[in-house]
């Protein structure tokens, strides 16, 4: 069995702009197949942060909450990114029974809103996002795999995050 090691990833953006470059800067670490699940309040800034990783991975299309479609596709970048809205579901079953968990497959990007409801289905080396809002100001907890902490912390830097160990 290989042992994943985890790191808990602490930063804060302090405007919609800066979420959303954060999110553009990270995705140029992302690689088909990778998961990212985030939870956090309404307006906690969720689709701002999707958004970004949308536009780094090249999408020119505009992103919106999937909250009625369940999931939308993004493609016409180097990757698809498959956005989903979990917050309607009553829980696994139903993303199993709609055969959502087949997207998980198709070599793309996977950025789950509300994950917390999937959470038994997520794979093991999902990147774990828990964004707590409070006006402009964003505080992000992650959970992430080895392979993208280094990722994370730089783009975190970059964009000037204020970064927390």
């Amino acid at each position: 069995m290989n042992v994943k090691l985890l790191r808990m990833i602490k930063f804060k953006t302090t405007s919609p702009e800066q979420t959303e470059k954060f999110g553009r800067e990270f995705a140029k670490s992302l690689c088909g197949g990778d998961v990212i699940a985030l939870t956090g309040d309404l307006g906690a800034g969720k689709t701002c942060l999707t958004r970004g990783i949308a536009d780094g991975l090249g999408s020119t299309s505009y992103v919106s909450s999937p909250t009625f479609t369940i999931v939308n596709e993004y493609d016409g970048g180097r990757l698809m990114l498959f956005h989903f809205d979990t917050y309607r579901l009553s829980g696994s079953d139903d993303f199993l029974m709609s055969g959502l968990d087949e997207y998980f497959f198709r070599n793309g990007v996977c950025v789950i809103e509300w994950s917390d409801i999937i959470d038994d289905l997520l794979p093991e080396d999902t990147i774990r996002m828990t964004i707590k809002g409070d006006g402009n100001t964003r505080s992000f907890e992650c959970e992430c795999p080895e392979k993208y902490q280094k990722y994370m912390v730089e783009a975190a830097l970059k964009v000037g995050a204020e970064t927390e160990e």
